[in-house]
């Protein structure tokens, strides 16, 4: 019996001082979109990890930055447009100390974004998918779990 299996994805928004923190990645977009997109520092869950852990490790190995996760924004769908299904959990929480670590070699750069310049690239078609700003916006909405609402044995 072949079971169909939803890609499981952690993100995590990270405000400092009115910004957002941001990866920039080369897009897998073949047909002339943008070269580069920007999406919160995510990443798929791996074997033997919380989905916590895979929040903190993904922002550690994407934005070289430690962080402490404070809420859990929810359980995100995300049909993509190749017919994957992705079950992204969303995350939020705070900068505690930069790492100056390499960062993996699929971004190009990290950046502190205003709420004005992501609309901006969500305008412009630079996002990496609409889930980028619904988590954003849910964060500003105060739309928070706490973390134990994750039960995970």
């Amino acid at each position: 019996m072949n079971r169909w299996t939803p890609r499981v994805t952690v993100a995590s928004v990270i405000e400092r001082a009115g910004c957002y923190l941001m990866v920039e990645e080369l897009s897998r977009n073949s047909s002339g979109g943008p070269r580069t997109l920007f999406n919160q520092p995510a990443g798929h869950l791996e074997p033997g990890e919380t989905l916590v852990e895979a929040a903190e490790r993904e922002i550690r190995e994407e934005s070289a930055w430690r962080v402490g996760l404070t809420d859990y924004l929810g359980l995100y769908t995300y049909h993509a447009p190749d017919g994957l299904v992705f079950h992204s959990h969303g995350f939020s929480g705070m900068v505690l100390a930069h790492l100056g670590t390499p960062l993996d070699s699929a971004i190009l750069a990290t950046h502190w974004l205003t709420f004005d310049e992501l609309e901006d690239l969500e305008r412009a078609g630079r996002l990496r998918s609409p889930l980028v700003m619904r988590r954003i916006r849910d964060v500003r909405r105060g739309r928070r779990f706490p973390l134990d609402v994750i039960q995970e044995y």
